[in-house]
């Protein structure tokens, strides 16, 4: 009995020592890990050194581009000057039904947030993003880097009709 018990404290021991070890290896990664807000410098050539501008890339669901018009079926969109309401509607409805598990109209959740989406991209890339989310993300580079943002969530395939994405676009450009 005396010798199980002897036995039990070196195993506590053991695995308290194993325990802090652990933790002092993960902090010290956490702390070793990235460069911390030290400017970065470049030699200047004359021994001196000088600062080195860092760009902060702009997140992909803020970035505009408006040339792109993605990958998949959907090559033109025209749009009227006034947003068709009936449409609008079924569009609203389908979104409901179909996008809401991943997307709040107004912010970012599992995905970006539509309100304001056709002031960064074409109605094409959109009506493509929704109709042909797998072949976007493996071919276009927006999708590629809003796949990089969501934490490599990638969408769905609804599986919905163009008739039912064109509904969607137009429910989009309701939200302001």
């Amino acid at each position: 009995m005396l010798a199980y018990l002897n036995l039990t404290k070196i195993k506590s021991k053991t695995m308290k020592k194993s325990l802090k070890i652990l933790t002092m290896i993960a902090i010290a990664t956490v702390f070793s890990c990235g460069g911390g807000d030290k400017k970065k410098e470049a030699e200047t050539g004359y021994g001196k050194k000088a600062p080195v501008k860092t760009e902060k890339k702009e997140a992909a669901s803020q970035r505009v581009e408006l040339s792109n018009k993605g990958v998949g079926p959907i090559k033109s969109v025209t749009l009227e000057a006034e947003v068709n309401q009936d449409m609008a509607a079924h569009g609203k409805e389908v979104y409901a039904k179909m996008c809401t598990a991943c997307h709040k109209a107004d912010k970012k959740f599992i995905g970006p947030a539509p309100t304001g989406i056709l002031k960064r991209r074409t109605p094409e890339w959109v009506m493509n993003m929704i109709l042909n989310p797998e072949q976007m993300v493996k071919e276009d580079p927006l999708a590629k880097d809003l796949l990089m943002e969501f934490n490599g969530a990638p969408m769905a395939n609804q599986h919905l009709t163009e008739e039912e994405a064109r509904a969607v676009l137009e429910y989009f450009r309701t939200l302001k």
